[in-house]
Formats: structure tokens, C-alpha cells, sequence
């Protein structure tokens, strides 16, 4: 945690305006942004691959950039049927 610490004050004056600005800048600099982006986009494919198996492609894709591989899921919930509009009748 001092490790990290110290890399998110490297170059700050604690008593600068603009600190916490700096602060967030050098942790954000920490994240390995290419890994994150390209395990998203595996996913996406992934919950794209299992939503065209299902008949659902919009529904693993939306899942998959939201929660990732726990939206894989979302393709083999069953549809949900829109309520009938009032005033009509089935016959």
C-alpha cells in the first residue's frame, strides 16, 4: 500500500490546488488500460458468439458490456412478454 502511495504522489505538492486532479491522474496512469480494453472486447465477442446462438445477439452483447462474462447469462433468460394494452381483447 506505501509502494502504491508513493506512486500516486510522485511529482505532487500536497498543498497545490490542483493535488487530488494529480493524484487521480498518476493512479489512472497505473492501470493497465490495453489488458483491460482487450478482456472486454473478449467478452463482448463472447456474449456476441452466445446471443447469435440463442437468437438474442442484442441481449449478450448488452450483458457482456455490462457485467462482463457474468452477462453471458443474459441470452438464455427467457424473453419477457410486453403486458397487453388496455381496452384489448383476445380472441
Amino acid at each position: 500500500m506505501d509502494e502504491l502511495l508513493a506512486r500516486a504522489m510522485q511529482g505532487v505538492d500536497p498543498d497545490a490546488p490542483d493535488a487530488s486532479v494529480r493524484i487521480f491522474m498518476n493512479l489512472m496512469a497505473i492501470v493497465p488500460w490495453t489488458e483491460l480494453v482487450l478482456w472486454q472486447i473478449a467478452f463482448v465477442v463472447v456474449g456476441a458468439v452466445l446471443g447469435y446462438w440463442r437468437g438474442r445477439v442484442k441481449a449478450g452483447v448488452i450483458g457482456s458490456l455490462v457485467l462482463g462474462p457474468i452477462g453471458w447469462i443474459f441470452p438464455f433468460l427467457p424473453r419477457r412478454t410486453p403486458p397487453p394494452l388496455p381496452g384489448s381483447k383476445k380472441r
